[in-house]
């Protein structure tokens, strides 16, 4: 998606990966980030414009900026059937999630875990906005995002693709510690308050919970999302 990229990690992972067109850069911007952003610009030959502080506030789109936004093209596009193809994928599926904080969280918990590639709906979800490219702190330049129509759909053919599917329930019999998470495999994890839907939840292999032993129900979906995705990391690096 083009767009506008916004704060220190995003913009210089922007410019890393090659996506920024243009760079903008406050004046009263200084620091570590901001020389090897210069540099990199440099380097890259990524057009760079110094602006006072009051002119990036105008143009940000987030109160986030931190002195530094850039103009970006398209992120880098893959398809379902591209990830099937893997040998042995590892997906994230957000069932309806919807705040880009969360979204953003979730996709930096994945680049670190090696996930290759988050799906998401592309109604009754949240979208891509620099709110997600912010949090993601540079990772949503890494971690392929795929939008489709229908997320019970999407279960069928990842299905159908020989990808095992596992959804993250509070109500679940098994704790997430007794799933195997190696192979070809999918992790659907449910919207804020809602979990995952009655249809999505019925389409999924196995369910597993985490255990809550305070006096909150439920965890926040990218922390739930980071204790899934370390516990199938560790297993599949026991297999490797």
């Amino acid at each position: 998606m083009a767009g506008q990229v916004e704060g220190r990690n995003a913009v210089l992972e922007a410019v890393r990966s090659g996506r920024a067109q243009k760079v903008y850069l406050s004046h009263a911007a200084s620091g570590k980030t901001i020389t090897e952003i210069q540099l990199l610009c440099q380097d890259l030959k990524v057009p760079l414009v110094r602006l006072t502080n009051n002119e990036i506030i105008k143009m940000a789109k987030t109160d986030k900026h931190q002195g530094i936004l850039a103009q970006t093209k398209d992120l880098p596009h893959k398809t379902l059937e591209d990830i099937i193809n893997l040998k042995e994928p590892l997906v994230i599926v957000l069932d309806h999630l919807q705040d880009p904080h969360n979204l953003g969280a979730i996709l930096r918990t994945a680049e670190a875990a090696n996930v290759d590639a988050v799906i998401i709906p592309a109604d009754r979800s949240v979208s891509i906005g620099p709110g997600t490219i912010k949090a993601s702190a540079g990772a949503i330049e890494y971690v392929p995002l795929i939008t489709v129509t229908n997320i019970a759909k999407t279960i069928d053919k990842l299905k159908e693709g020989n990808i095992w599917v596992v959804g993250t329930a509070d109500k679940a019999e098994k704790s997430y510690t007794e799933i195997d998470f190696r192979g070809r495999l999918a992790i659907v994890i449910g919207s804020e308050g809602e979990g995952i839907s009655r249809l999505v939840k019925e389409k999924c292999d196995f369910l597993a919970k985490i255990p809550m032993h305070g006096k909150i129900s439920s965890l926040n979906a990218s922390v739930a999302t980071g204790i899934i995705l370390y516990e199938a990391l560790r297993q599949r690096d026991l297999k490797g």
